[in-house]
């Protein structure tokens, strides 16, 4: 058709024209059947089976491709930045490279030029992404990659080639001027399961984990290619591609990364000790090396460790087991941290701590329970989902919903759910990832009991690492002051109690002594109401206050404002600190996964048991009420526990230590101590573990413990609640968990709760 004037192109036109083609469109658009497909890439305005006009036929604006308005890129929603796979200049800036190697040496498909054999090995994986993007850090996510070296890879014969997306036009194909490829806007999974293949491309054929000995600890490979880059990779070692196969990293070892620190922890803890005997704030920079030799030994030694406080690192740990956690790092209450949650990550990776130290025999036998326990651990959340999807579904009312919006958010809160629960046979050498902060002192403390616990090993190579690192900034915090590790004949709870199985007759009478409860009462300050009304009048001046007058002031959020603050300022206010007279102890049976996250409350602390000591060769476990109502989850869970206490009594009988042997145990492993704070603190903790989104099994602790206390001191109780019972008619929001509200009226009833879930 001959060039004309240049016009604006009719709304409706059925031809696609390049960027910058003002040529006239010839005829409307030919409209197809209703249930003529879309094209891919195809905007619903502009689709051939449309039933409303076409759109967008102008010329775009640079970095849009033709049929999207200028506005944003096919399959993305409107006023989205578009991706950088449709920006037509600069497209060409992520292609993959081809390898430096001699001309005829095929690269195999989806080899990144960096792994090529031609070219010189990548040391990390990080010259590998730089190759295959052409800078250091990668420009999109991985699915959008993924999707692109799809369509885009080069392989033997196909070099050079594209593939073209086509667009609909008038019921002909146009192919583009640029290759817009369209699948950015598909959802692009990573699979095991091999593609088909044609003439000019090939796909990714497989996405996997591997785990390499001769590779640093903590080095992990993403390996796109199927089994030839795999076999790369792994110095040639064979491994299975075929579909339904799976490489596990079972242990890639600890990683210690300092993230935030004080630059001169050292020079910073003199400074502060010189400023008690000085008229002014002495500065770091004022120290000198005679100060440094003299005053930091001193002050160490005569147990000022004040001083040493005021520095804080801030670690990212990850690669570390929940036994580590739980026994050394959140034993103590003088840590900040922010763990990685087994109830929201489902645990596709089977990644957990193994013993360096095991034998072929025993490292076999610790790596089948592992894996064993993961495949419970599906088999759990595949059965459970369908329970949590009706048990959400009939609180919800999903039959009388109709936004498929809704629908789908409950599927999402279901799996959540279901793992939640299935986490409870996943072994507590899982690894975890975290962020922990300490103070100096602490740091101090941690490297000299690092050999104390059911952890030594492992606390020896984490603590020994997060002590490398501060001493790269400054060698003087550890080489001046401080006393090394103990040794083991140093550790007390070794000569008190050799290591070994527990009694099942102490857990029996343990068990025996709870009456049916997770929680009991066993001891409580007896005139605790009068003496919290005595401490209020004395704290406000005030003898003509009467003891109800008193404890309303303090307790009852109507007079209380503090209760209703975002913040827990309890120990900020002169009028709450009196809460702190009050005490109770309480006896408690928890799952291993419970207390760890039950443990978290630092200022409730609790005598946990030394399960190297404690634990019995019988199957000592907390079977969860979701799977204990479901026969058959509950046989699945039964044997998986069983295959777990079996195999670490063959661990033990291969002469394994009874501390590594506690590794493949589950998560559901009883627990059970004892456990003791103040009204001030467990107020708060009741506050926060009663409402219906706390774990379950702290949460039916929680309302035994509130019971029993309000069985002694009903006055003290009488405004303890979740968040929406403590604000319903003072404070707005109601709930203060916003979209994640549990969707019961708790405030209606309270405490007489029925939990569903």
């Amino acid at each position: 058709m001959p060039a004309r004037s240049a016009q604006r192109p009719r709304p409706g036109c059925g031809v696609v024209r390049a960027p910058g083609d003002a040529r006239r469109c010839p005829k409307p658009l030919r409209r197809l059947p209703r249930a003529a497909p879309r094209a891919p890439g195809c905007r619903s305005g502009t689709s051939p089976g449309a039933g409303r006009k076409a759109r967008g036929h102008g010329r775009p604006a640079r970095g849009y491709p033709p049929g999207s308005s200028g506005r944003s890129a096919p399959g993305f929603p409107r006023g989205a930045r578009t991706p950088a796979l449709f920006r037509g200049p600069r497209r060409a800036r992520a292609r993959p490279r081809r390898a430096p190697g001699p001309r005829g040496t095929p690269r195999p498909p989806g080899c990144p030029a960096a792994l090529h054999p031609a070219a010189p090995q990548a040391a990390s994986a990080r010259p590998a992404a730089r190759a295959l993007y052409g800078r250091s850090r990668p420009r999109f996510w991985l699915s959008t990659f993924l999707s692109r070296l799809r369509g885009r890879a080069q392989v033997p014969g196909a070099v050079g080639r594209k593939r073209r997306a086509k667009w609909y036009c008038g019921g002909r194909q146009g192919a583009q001027s640029r290759a817009w490829t369209h699948e950015a806007s598909r959802a692009a999974a990573v699979t095991d399961r091999p593609r088909p293949t044609s003439r000019s491309w090939r796909s990714v054929q497989s996405v996997k984990i591997v785990s390499q000995p001769s590779r640093p600890p903590g080095v992990r490979l993403l390996v796109a290619g199927g089994s030839a880059n795999l076999a790369l990779l792994t110095g040639g070692e064979k491994h299975d591609d075929t579909e339904g196969s799976r490489v596990t990293v079972v242990d890639s070892g600890p990683e210690v990364r300092l993230r935030n620190w004080f630059e001169r922890p050292y020079d910073g803890a003199i400074s502060a000790a010189r400023t008690c005997y000085s008229p002014r704030v002495v500065d770091p920079q004022e120290v000198t090396d005679g100060q440094r030799e003299r005053i930091g030994p001193l002050t160490f030694d005569a147990g000022h460790h004040t001083v040493f406080q005021h520095a804080s690192f801030e670690f990212a740990l990850s690669g570390v087991s929940r036994q580590l956690v739980w026994s050394f790092l959140h034993g103590f209450p003088f840590y900040n941290t922010e763990q990685q949650s087994q109830r929201y990550v489902k645990l596709d990776e089977v990644a957990a701590h193994v013993p360096p130290d095991l034998g072929s025999g025993a490292r076999a036998d610790y790596v089948d329970a592992i894996e064993c326990s993961w495949k419970a651990y599906a088999e759990l959340t595949r059965r459970l989902t369908p329970v949590t999807h009706e048990i959400l579904a009939r609180l919800w009312r999903l039959d009388r919903r109709k936004a498929k919006a809704f629908g789908k958010n409950i599927a999402r809160e279901a799996e959540k759910k279901a793992i939640e629960t299935a986490r409870y046979v996943i072994p507590i050498a899982c690894h975890t990832a975290m962020v922990y902060t300490v103070s100096g002192i602490v740091l101090h403390r941690l490297r000299r009991m690092l050999r104390v616990g059911d952890v030594p090993e492992e606390s020896s190579r984490v603590v020994g690492r997060m002590v490398e690192a501060v001493e790269r900034l400054d060698p003087d915090f550890f080489a001046r002051v401080g006393d090394p590790p103990l040794e083991d004949a140093d550790v007390v709870e070794r000569a008190a109690a050799p290591a070994g199985p527990g009694d099942p007759a102490v857990c029996e009478a343990f068990d025996k002594s709870l009456d049916g409860r997770l929680s009991r009462l066993i001891d409580y300050s007896v005139r605790a109401p009068e003496v919290i009304a005595d401490a209020v009048r004395h704290v406000l001046g005030r003898i003509d206050l009467g003891d109800d007058e008193a404890l309303s002031l303090v307790l009852d959020p109507g007079c209380n404002h503090y209760l209703l603050d975002k913040l827990n300022v309890s120990t900020h206010s002169p009028l709450m600190r009196t809460l702190a007279h009050a005490h109770y102890t309480f006896r408690k049976k928890l799952s291993h996964t419970a207390d760890s996250q039950d443990q978290r409350h630092r200022t409730v602390p609790g005598s946990r048991p030394l399960l190297s000591r404690t634990v019995p060769l019988s199957v000592d476990v907390v079977e969860p009420e979701l799977i204990r109502d479901d026969p058959g989850c509950h046989a699945v869970f039964r044997d998986a526990v069983e295959a777990a206490f079996d195999a670490r009594s063959r661990l033990l009988d291969r002469g394994v230590s009874p501390e590594q042997s506690l590794y493949v145990l589950p998560n559901a492993l009883a627990v059970r101590f004892e456990e003791s704070g103040t009204l001030l603190d467990l107020s708060h903790k009741w506050h926060m573990r009663t409402c219906l989104n706390a774990q379950r099994e702290i949460y039916e602790a929680s309302m035994q413990e509130v019971e029993q206390v309000r069985a002694v001191h009903p006055r003290l109780v009488d405004h303890v609640g979740p968040p929406c019972c403590v604000r319903d008619g003072r404070a707005r929001p109601r709930c203060t968990e916003g979209s994640h509200f549990c969707g019961v009226s708790v405030w209606r009833s309270f405490p007489a709760v029925e939990r569903t879930l």
